[in-house]
């Protein structure tokens, strides 16, 4: 059984599963810069109250399982990390720039669950 996590007023359990895909589903995530992405998402995500359980990376995509809380604004930390990712990645692989062209890293959309 999971523990379950609190604050002043409540008692809970969030836990979520996000999809994010490469833009054009191009081949560009290897271990280097998938690790890359999740020491990003780890840097930002306590600013949002939420903390990584699991990550899991293809070529094409990741798969992110993560804890937050009530107050978590979950639209506003997907798109600061997809935005500080896709930036700090381009920069520090400039292979990835070759198979992707324009500023964009992820797909505009995502799935969460």
């Amino acid at each position: 059984m999971r523990k379950l996590d609190s604050n002043a007023h409540s008692v809970f359990l969030l836990y979520y599963h996000l999809i994010l895909v490469v833009k054009y589903r191009k081949k560009v995530l290897n271990d280097p810069i998938s690790n890359r992405a999740r020491e990003i998402f780890e840097h930002i995500a306590p600013n949002y109250h939420i903390t990584l359980e699991e990550w899991n990376h293809d070529q094409d995509h990741v798969h992110i399982m993560f804890r937050a809380h009530p107050k978590s604004e979950l639209s506003k930390f997907i798109n600061a990390y997809k935005s500080a990712s896709s930036r700090l990645i381009k920069k520090e692989y400039p292979e990835v720039r070759q198979k992707l062209w324009k500023e964009m890293f992820w797909s505009q959309s995502f799935c969460l669950l």
